[in-house]
């Protein structure tokens, strides 16, 4: 009878990683953060799709860019919202971005129109970058930290 293989990685000396190495209670409140994400991202899609069919677009190009860089942020995340390890570190590459396109925005908007849907876009465009900031801190709090590399500076004896 063959002796089946020890899929352990702990058996080996290695540590697991990604999300099939979570607790089954954080993977759980990471997949409850990332659905909270996703519903934060669906606002984000409506800011989007006002610049996108504004009038005001056509004389103010730059508008797009908030438009272009939630599509880009929406895009990098929306295929790993079963892999909660994967989204957040995607999170946390996109959201200077987006928070930079937040505020270029409120500055354009001035230019393009004082009516109250683009004060209250470009007021919903930070607080899109808000709480997705605050969803990440949530997600980075449960999430192990990795173990700092071990570094052995030459004519040392390595650290036991």
């Amino acid at each position: 009878m063959a002796q089946a293989e020890n899929t352990d990685p702990t058996a080996t000396g290695e540590t697991p990683t990604g999300t099939a190495a979570l607790a089954t209670e954080v993977r759980e409140r990471l997949l409850e953060l990332v659905a909270r994400s996703q519903q934060v991202m669906a606002h984000g899609w409506m800011i989007r799709t006002f610049i996108k069919h504004c009038d005001e677009v056509e004389d103010f190009p730059e508008l797009n860019e908030m438009a272009r860089t939630i599509f880009d942020v929406f895009r990098a995340v929306e295929t790993q919202v079963e892999d909660p390890v994967s989204y957040f570190r995607t999170v946390r590459k996109k959201l200077s971005k987006l928070k930079s396109a937040a505020e270029q925005f409120q500055q354009d908007a001035w230019h393009a129109s004082t009516h109250t849907n683009f004060q209250q876009c470009a007021i919903a465009a930070e607080f899109l970058g808000q709480q997705l900031e605050e969803l990440l801190q949530q997600a980075e709090a449960l999430l192990p930290r990795p173990a700092p590399p071990k570094i052995t500076l030459p004519g040392r004896p390595p650290a036991p």
